[in-house]
């Protein structure tokens, strides 16, 4: 049964804080799959899930690197895998960076940027998390989980 969940920020910190505060309570193990247009606030939002994992370093978007990764001060996430795939032409630039090994582990938190366009390789459970600019610094985030 897939739940979904509607939130709206009215506010980047607001985003940021939403991102946060999931980022505390996750467990490992799960994939985030972002779609949004151009300044949606997706990256504003890893921002937050990163800090809540207590990622340290500066977090942006990997556009020309499409995947970065990041050491956590979580208790069982140990990993941050963000990955951009706007430039990508197909799934398998993605699988021969070797993300199906980010995909399987169990102490990794993969997050990825536009979504939409791997979405065939994407694990089962997958969180879906769709952000719509409404206004300004408004947005609706849609949350779809298994």
């Amino acid at each position: 049964m897939t739940k979904i969940k509607k939130i709206i920020t009215k506010s980047d910190q607001e985003t940021f804080d939403l991102g946060r505060n999931l980022g505390a309570h996750l467990i490992g193990g799960q994939v985030i799959a972002l779609s949004g247009c151009l300044g949606a606030g997706k990256t504003k939002f890893v921002q937050g899930l990163a800090r809540g994992l207590g990622v340290v370093v500066k977090v942006n978007s990997p556009t020309f690197n499409i995947l970065k990764v990041y050491l956590t001060k979580h208790k069982s996430i140990k990993a941050l895998c963000h990955v951009d795939a706007y430039r990508l032409q197909s799934e398998n630039d993605l699988r021969a960076l070797g993300i199906d090994e980010f995909f399987e582990s169990p102490v990794t938190l993969t997050v990825i940027e536009w979504a939409d366009k791997i979405k065939k390789i994407l694990p089962r459970d997958t969180i879906f998390i769709d952000i719509q600019l409404l206004k300004k610094n408004e947005r609706r985030l849609i949350i779809k989980s298994a």
